[in-house]
C-alpha cells in the first residue's frame, strides 16, 4: 500500500498498527489497525494540533475523503487529522463472516466481544504513544460521541478537546430503556413522512401485503420480507428524506405481461439500503454499545411495540435504527453469524464503558451538538448524561437532524471549536 500521496491541496497518509486483540494479554493475538493521516500541504511542516475522528456506527470504516469540504475543510485550517478505522473495519483486521467462518459460535463470540468502544479508544491510545503525541482532540459522529465519552473515562489526560455531533449516550440506561424512547421517536418521524404522503401509507401497504402473498427475492437472492422492507426506515431519521422516499415507493411495481410485480430497480434499491449485508459489525453488536455489566437479551425486539408489526388492512411503520434476531434468519451475509449473535445477546459479563467518578471531574472542553428531533439518540438522554459531565456544554437545534455533520460539517465544527475555546476560556 502507498504511504503516502497528494491530491490537491492535501496530503495523505496511511498508517498501520499492530495492536493486541485484547488488552489483557497485550502479548497475545494482534490485529491491524488502519489510520490515514490528513494534513493541508502548506501546513505539513508545522506542529499542528491532531484532531482523531471517530466514525458513527457501530461496524463502519472512516470517511475516504475527496478534497477539502465540509467538516474537514473547517477542522484542516488548524489541525492535523486522524481518520481512524475503527478495529473490525475498513482496513483494520475487517470483519465478515469470511473473515470468522475458520471460528466455531463461541470463538467467533469470543473474537466479536473485543470490539467494542473501550479497545477501539485503547487503539487510539496506543496510536498516541506511538506517534508521541501528548495531548490530541477528538471528534465523535453517533457512536464516535459513545467512543469519546470512554475516552474522556479512560483516558482523560490524552484529550485537548471533545467534539461530539448527535452522540451523547446515557451512561447507565439500561438498553431497554434506549429502545422504548426511539420507538417513539420513529413513531413521530413515520407520523410526519406519512402526514406529508397520505398516498405513500396505501403504497406500503401494497407492497407489505404483496411480499405477504408472494415469495419475492432481491438481486443476491435472498428472500424480501415484509421486516426487511420495513428497515428502510432508518431514513427517516435523516435530513431531506421525505421525498427520496417517496419516489422511492411510487416506483415499486411494474407491469410484467399483465401481472402487478416488484421491480428489479425498487428490489435492487432495497438491497442496497441492508448495510448489515456488507457492516455485520453494525449488527451483531449493535445493541452491546449499551449494556455495561448486564445482557441486552435482543432488547430492540423485546421492547417493540405491537403497532410495528404490520397485519393487513392496519397502518403499516417503519422501523429505525434496530437489530433484530430475525435477521440472523433472513439475512444471507448474517446467517453464518446466528450462533454467535445469540451468544453475545446473552451475554451479562460486559465490561463498563463509562466511568462515572472521573467525568463528575472532567476538566476537557467538551462541546456538543445535540438535534432536538434526533431519531437515533434521544435527546433527554443526552441532557441527562451531561448534566454530570463538567466543562460540557451543548448547542441544541432542530436544524438538522442526525447527520447534520455530513449535511453543514464546516459551520457545525466551526460552532463547537468556538463553543470548546470559550469553555477553556481562550478567545473564540
Amino acid at each position: 500500500m502507498q504511504a503516502s500521496f497528494i491530491d490537491g491541496d492535501l496530503i495523505y497518509r496511511q498508517h498501520q498498527f499492530q495492536l493486541p486483540l485484547d488488552y489483557n494479554q497485550s502479548h497475545g493475538a494482534k490485529i491491524t489497525v488502519f489510520a490515514r493521516e490528513v494534513v493541508d500541504l502548506a501546513n505539513d511542516e508545522k506542529e499542528l494540533p491532531w484532531l482523531v475522528y471517530f466514525q458513527g456506527g457501530p461496524g463502519f470504516a472512516s470517511p475516504r475523503p475527496e478534497g477539502r469540504s465540509g467538516w474537514l475543510k473547517r477542522v484542516l485550517r488548524e489541525h492535523r487529522v486522524l481518520l481512524l478505522d475503527q478495529r473490525g473495519t475498513g482496513n483494520s483486521s475487517p470483519i465478515h463472516a469470511q473473515t470468522l467462518q475458520h471460528l466455531n459460535a463461541t470463538e467467533q463470540a469470543d473474537y466479536l466481544s473485543h470490539f467494542r468502544a473501550d479497545n477501539i479508544v485503547r487503539d487510539a491510545e496506543a496510536i498516541r504513544e506511538q506517534f508521541g503525541v501528548k495531548q490530541w482532540a477528538i471528534l465523535g459522529q453517533s457512536f464516535g460521541g459513545f467512543c469519546s465519552l470512554t475516552y474522556l473515562s479512560l483516558f482523560p489526560q490524552s484529550l485537548l478537546r471533545s467534539y461530539i455531533t448527535g452522540g451523547v449516550p446515557s451512561l447507565a440506561r439500561h438498553a431497554d430503556d434506549v429502545y422504548e424512547a426511539t420507538y417513539q421517536r420513529v413513531e413521530d418521524k413515520n407520523n410526519a413522512f406519512f402526514a406529508q404522503f397520505p398516498q405513500a401509507q396505501v403504497q406500503c401497504q401494497k407492497i407489505a401485503d404483496f411480499l405477504l402473498a408472494n415469495e419475492v427475492y432481491l438481486p443476491n437472492g435472498q428472500r424480501f420480507t415484509v421486516e426487511q422492507f420495513q428497515l428502510i426506515g432508518i431514513n427517516l431519521g435523516r435530513s431531506h428524506a421525505h421525498l427520496p422516499m417517496f419516489y422511492l415507493l411510487e416506483s415499486a411495481f411494474v407491469d410484467e405481461n399483465g401481472k402487478q410485480s416488484l421491480s428489479y430497480p425498487f428490489l435492487n434499491a432495497m438491497l442496497a439500503e441492508q448495510s448489515y449485508l456488507t457492516n455485520p459489525i453494525y449488527a451483531i453488536l449493535h445493541e452491546s454499545i449499551y449494556c455495561q455489566n448486564e445482557a441486552s437479551r435482543w432488547s430492540a425486539h423485546r421492547t417493540r411495540p405491537e403497532k410495528f408489526n404490520y397485519t393487513p388492512g392496519k397502518p403499516f411503520l417503519f422501523t429505525g435504527e434496530m437489530v433484530y434476531p430475525w435477521m440472523f434468519d433472513q439475512l444471507e451475509t448474517l446467517k453464518p453469524l446466528k450462533a454467535a449473535a445469540e451468544l453475545l445477546a446473552e451475554k451479562s459479563d460486559w465490561g463498563t464503558l463509562y466511568d462515572h467518578a472521573v467525568l463528575a471531574q472532567n476538566t476537557v472542553p467538551v462541546a456538543c451538538a445535540a438535534y432536538a428531533e434526533d431519531m437515533y439518540v434521544e435527546l433527554a438522554y443526552t441532557q441527562e448524561s451531561l448534566r454530570h459531565i463538567p466543562n460540557s456544554k451543548a448547542w441544541i437545534t432542530n436544524e438538522y437532524e442526525h447527520n447534520g455533520l455530513r449535511e453543514d460539517g464546516e459551520r457545525i465544527l466551526d460552532k463547537l471549536i468556538a463553543m470548546g475555546n470559550r469553555i477553556a476560556h481562550l478567545p473564540t
